[in-house]
């Protein structure tokens, strides 16, 4: 099974393909240009170094959030569209659920495990994985603190050890490689799903809020 996976939600890109469970080639980049220059292009060399194209792939997946809105945009169009242009399925993963996969209940210790994700403001992207996956919210500190369970926790993820700091007073342990999801994550995920199920459903933006936008000011009459 040849699975290409990609990211473009978080602060840069990243493309990794996979065959079965074995990592055949990866890219990741900063975001010192758009996603939308670095993305293609970086799916293009990934799957040139393993000498395929769309048409040899199996699945394909991509993040569809929570992050930034234009790189999630961009990300889902680049997935439909290969998955149209190739024929084959395209499936979308949350950047939440792709950090949590890499921490299997027998990683967390009997602790719950609470993903953190940047949201490059004061709060965070926070999602809940005990018994029973929760649903996904976007909170500052002070709330995440009301909210959550009073159980001890492990927290992985880019933003674990600033939320950490921010909840004193709880048994917190953080988990080791706390870093944003990647494009191999977000593959590794997919491929799971499709093996239980064998069905993908079509990528769509997981927004745990509205987008910052500004509306046009109205002229002035004369």
């Amino acid at each position: 099974m040849l699975v290409l996976g990609f990211d473009s939600a978080g602060q840069g890109a990243s493309v990794a393909l996979l065959h079965d469970s074995s990592l055949v080639a990866a890219r990741a980049a900063t975001a010192d240009r758009s996603q939308a220059e670095i993305l293609l292009p970086m799916i293009a060399e990934v799957l040139g170094e393993a000498h395929t194209d769309a048409m040899g792939l199996d699945l394909i997946a991509t993040a569809t959030g929570p992050g930034s809105f234009t790189g999630l945009r961009i990300a889902i169009a680049a997935a439909r569209g290969l998955a149209l242009a190739a024929g084959v399925p395209a499936t979308g993963v949350s950047r939440l659920a792709a950090v949590a996969a890499r921490f299997p209940l027998e990683r967390r210790e009997g602790r719950g495990l609470l993903v953190a994700l940047e949201t490059r403001r004061d709060d965070f992207f926070l999602q809940l994985f005990t018994d029973r996956e929760e649903h996904p919210y976007v909170a500052g500190a002070a709330m995440a603190a009301r909210r959550l369970p009073e159980i001890p926790l492990l927290l992985a993820g880019d933003a674990a050890p600033r939320l950490a700091a921010a909840l004193t007073g709880r048994d917190i342990a953080i988990a080791g490689g706390c870093d944003a999801p990647c494009a191999e994550h977000v593959a590794r995920l997919a491929a799971a799903g499709w093996r239980r199920g064998g069905a993908a459903d079509p990528p769509r933006p997981l927004y745990l809020r509205a987008p910052d936008t500004t509306p046009p000011r109205r002229a002035a009459r004369p």
